[in-house]
């Protein structure tokens, strides 16, 4: 959205209460009184597109994650536990654009351990991912998959088909989320024996893209 500069005259003990608050909620003193203007003439901000966003995906994954507070209205970050020894913590932290393009914004997941035997399948798993991934969106005529895999983690933009509504992208989210965490947990649960589960995974994985693209 287009931003222009204005002045305005303000009471001192106003100030001081946005300022209060703009620190309790990690924003500035704009854009904080830009939100407040907005919701009270009935006027849409990115930030509050991204808090219906948030709120869609938390009201998805609350059975199965626990939503960590974030301060950034662009921040949601839901974690969970693999069920395998020490119960190692997968993160997920989606991070919105404000002002989508060709991606809604980016998903990162990471893993909490110091077992480099953890890490390591942590990594194959996505490779896996990753190429399957690749592989059914182009087959749609998506050519924007960009991913990465790092040390203990793994990344990947949020395709932007322009066709979701707020509601919509939120779900489409929190789907994609799912559909990945039972994936990962179940590849932990019985690497050896993934092989005999992919064929299912894929399945659900098909049926996820023919409702939603992300």
């Amino acid at each position: 959205m287009k931003k222009s500069v204005y002045s305005l005259v303000l009471m001192d003990d106003v100030i001081k209460a946005v300022d209060r608050q703009a620190y309790r909620l990690g924003t500035s003193r704009s854009n904080l009184i830009n939100q407040i203007l907005a919701e009270h003439l009935s006027c849409v901000t990115p930030e509050m597109r991204m808090r219906e966003i948030f709120e869609q995906v938390a009201e998805l994954v609350s059975s199965g994650f626990r939503v960590q507070e974030q301060r950034s209205p662009s921040l949601m970050t839901v974690r969970t536990a693999l069920e395998y020894k020490y119960r190692p913590t997968i993160n997920y932290k989606v991070e919105l654009d404000r002002a989508p393009g060709d991606y809604l914004g980016t998903l990162r997941v990471s893993i909490r351990t110091q077992s480099a035997q953890l890490i390591d399948m942590f990594h194959s798993f996505f490779a896996y991912r990753a190429n399957l991934e690749n592989a059914y969106l182009s087959r749609l005529g998506v050519s924007s998959y960009s991913c990465e895999i790092g040390d203990g983690s793994f990344s990947r933009k949020l395709i932007n088909t322009r066709t979701l509504g707020v509601e919509e992208a939120g779900t489409a989210i929190g789907e994609y989320i799912k559909d990945l965490d039972r994936a990962v947990k179940t590849y932990f649960a019985a690497p050896d024996g993934f092989g005999d589960s992919a064929p299912v995974l894929e399945k659900n994985y098909r049926a996820l893209l023919e409702k939603y693209i992300i």
